[in-house]
């Protein structure tokens, strides 16, 4: 997945300026998954501080789920559902490069119904391209296009693409507790 990510910052002086202007460093695109990306533009961990000096923190978060206070932002490409049920499709071999391509989420699925997964955050998705089903524990289903949003809050979900083509979210996850 390629995405152009511009970050601002300040110079010694104070003053706006572009620190980088780049690809995004932490983007992938599925080998056992086709048509399945997702990169990651910025983390937080804690509270950030302004103006930010710390650096490109990419690559080094070591879980895409952020603890309390911390956030993700994050765009992913989700591939039709029919890909995982081709001959050639391995479940195992495409869950693997999940696990390994987005620590922290992949290994809070369900095995037991793909895709289900829950997290300790609130997140603002915005479907940019296409339309997605977000099915919800009762099995409600709701159609989302291009635009809409949704707030997550932390509730039991999984992401259906019934088309014949990708669709593509972007989402901040910030970091909650659960009571």
């Amino acid at each position: 997945m390629h995405v152009r990510r511009v970050v601002t910052g300040h110079d010694a002086a104070g003053k706006a300026v572009i620190v980088s202007d780049s690809a995004a460093p932490r983007a992938r695109e599925g080998v056992h998954h086709p048509g399945f990306a997702e990169a990651l533009l910025w983390a937080t961990d804690a509270t950030p501080d302004v103006p930010h000096r710390a650096g490109d923190p990419t690559p080094h978060v070591t879980n895409f789920m952020p603890g309390p206070g911390g956030t993700r932002f994050v765009i992913v490409t989700f591939p039709p559902d029919s890909v995982a049920i081709l001959p050639d499709f391995n479940g195992a071999k495409a869950h693997e490069e999940h696990v390994k391509g987005s620590p922290g989420i992949a290994d809070r699925m369900d095995p037991n119904n793909p895709g289900m997964h829950s997290t300790d955050t609130v997140d603002y998705i915005i479907v940019l391209d296409g339309e997605v089903w977000l099915e919800l524990d009762d099995g409600k289903q709701v159609l989302l296009k291009s635009r809409d949003v949704v707030i997550q809050n932390g509730t039991r979900h999984a992401w259906r693409n019934k088309t014949d083509r990708g669709v593509t979210i972007a989402g901040i996850l910030i970091g909650a507790y659960r009571k």
